[in-house]
């Protein structure tokens, strides 16, 4: 994200102001959904939903004042393809999952279609790495066992934040 951060201050300076402020919201929407997830395993629509009209306008707007109005393929198709997924994996098993979670993909999937399509990819499966490894954590510190519920959200969150930080575009 930070070299896209770079490159968009070369291309309009109005177009970076718009993609750092959508980065400075998802740090705002990370600290709050993710705490509020791993006290109350829900993640509230008054959060989550509005997210979509802010990160997409914002994101959207970077990604035109750029001049790169084929970038919006990957961001809107992003929000889709992840939505998609998670429906699914809802639909199939939604004791296994929250609607919540669902909802959240879309948005993630906003910002790592922002940076492209393998994003999108890396960061879908970073989530389930990262969700995967807190539960063996809890496991075998005994603080939880195989059944335990475990709040998906920060997991989420924290594997899309991942590729943002440490995948290059």
């Amino acid at each position: 994200m930070v070299t896209q951060l770079a490159d968009l201050w070369e291309q309009s300076p109005l177009a970076f102001f718009c993609a750092l402020l959508a980065c400075l919201y998802f740090l705002y929407l990370a600290v709050m959904l993710s705490l509020i997830d791993i006290r109350t395993h829900t993640l509230p629509n008054r959060y989550v939903l509005p997210a979509y009209g802010f990160a997409g306008t914002l994101l959207v707007a970077s990604v035109l004042l750029a001049g790169n109005p084929g970038h919006l393929v990957p961001v809107v198709g992003g929000a889709l393809a992840l939505g998609a997924l998670y429906w699914v994996l809802w639909a199939v098993y939604p004791a296994g999952m929250g609607f919540g979670d669902v909802k959240l993909a879309g948005v993630l999937g906003l910002y790592l279609g922002f940076l492209g399509w393998q994003h999108v990819l890396i960061g879908a499966a970073a989530g389930f790495v990262a969700g995967g490894l807190w539960g063996l954590t809890l496991i075998l510190s005994r603080r939880g066992t195989v059944k335990s519920r475990i709040p998906f959200g920060p997991s989420m969150i924290g594997g899309a934040m991942a590729t943002m930080v440490f995948f290059p575009v």
